[in-house]
């Protein structure tokens, strides 16, 4: 029996600091007129934090699982349910072919920068050349979490390191009613992966690394790569049951594997290229199939010049903006190549002798 490490977390708040946590998201005066019901909604969220009730809606797993009789989170199943759907568009050959766009930068003009991101204008740049080949494009535009209401992509919490069957596909951390974790985009981001036949990340460098949107999203995919389609295998969240699925032997499933992808990094004084790497390590690890050379770009746009006018910098670049073109170009090909079963043709299938 291996021995689960204790003694890091810390113990749960009291009643005055959940009170002083869950009033904060009613401090406008306006709110004063509701007093006593929001006094009525704390005590109620209190014997939720207290109790650990983190998924009030359940439903037994029923056939095809571990444990049919274990209590799934109704949450979760629908999730599942519309991965499973995603994954079924995917794979059928008489449907269209899709490409999911993802926006990496944090910054759009419905929040405090009040203008828009480079890598939105080069996104754009990519929509409208995969449209022209018959594309059909998703946008998915992470910089939202920073201007939307309500929406979040909730932190990782590294339950692969303590064995990869904890980790559940897709993720079952969230939500987590307990302690108010709610509203987790990535519920929905899962299906629009599963969905496309490449993706194409467009992204910015800040402090040498991918924007904290971007990375929240990479850290919650780790599920995608490995992680237990099946948490009554470990009844929930049991370390020690999770620890004996993966001493048993685990395979560490590819559940999204064999789809295509290209990369925009810009930057305007360093690290695009280790960005732009790091991101093409991650995407080869998960058993994506880069779409060439050109479809893999690092540039600088304004090169050490003032913020301020870095989108007039843009709108200079023909250049780069052919570049992302020629991205998009390169994307939209192996797509087809993809679909016509010649791309993963070439792709040689070898078995890892230390798979994780």
């Amino acid at each position: 029996m291996i021995e689960i490490r204790k003694g890091q977390a810390p113990a749960p708040i009291d009643r005055a600091e959940f009170s002083r946590r869950f009033r904060a998201s009613f401090i406008d005066p306006a709110f004063r007129a509701e007093d006593t019901s929001i006094a009525r909604l704390e005590d109620i969220a209190w014997d939720a934090y207290m109790e650990g009730r983190k998924a009030p809606f359940t439903q037994k797993a029923g056939p095809g699982y571990a444990d049919p009789d274990y209590d799934l989170s109704t949450e979760w199943i629908a999730t599942r349910q519309r991965i499973e759907a995603a994954q079924q568009a995917w794979a059928d050959p008489a449907g269209p072919s899709r490409v999911l766009l993802v926006c990496g930068s944090a910054r759009n003009d419905g929040t405090c920068p009040g203008e828009i991101s480079k890598s939105f204008r080069l996104l754009q740049i990519a929509q409208d050349t995969l449209e022209r080949a018959n594309i059909k494009v998703d946008v998915l535009d992470l910089s939202l979490v920073t201007s939307d209401y309500a929406r979040h992509i909730h932190p990782c919490k590294g339950c692969v390191s303590t064995a990869m069957p904890l980790c559940h596909w897709p993720c079952s951390c969230y939500p987590n009613h307990a302690l108010g974790q709610t509203h987790d985009w990535m519920a929905e981001i899962y299906e629009r992966w599963a969905a496309a036949h490449a993706v194409l990340i467009v992204s910015p460098v800040y402090w040498y690394q991918s924007p904290s949107p971007l990375k929240l999203m990479i850290d919650r995919l780790v599920c995608a790569d490995g992680g237990n389609p099946d948490p009554t295998s470990t009844s929930g969240k049991k370390a020690g049951k999770a620890k004996d699925l993966e001493l048993a032997g685990w395979d560490y499933p590819q559940h999204l594997a064999g789809r295509a992808y290209g990369l925009i990094v810009h930057g305007d004084v360093t690290g695009v290229e280790g960005s732009r790497r790091a991101l093409s390590d991650w995407l080869d690890w998960m058993g994506f199939i880069d779409a060439g050379a050109q479809a893999r770009l690092d540039r600088y746009i304004g090169y050490y010049e003032p913020y301020a006018t870095s989108h007039e910098a843009l709108d200079r670049d023909e250049a780069v903006q052919e570049e992302a073109r020629n991205v998009a170009r390169a994307v939209a090909k192996a797509v087809v190549e993809l679909r016509a079963g010649r791309l993963q043709a070439a792709q040689p299938r070898l078995s890892r002798p230390r798979p994780k």
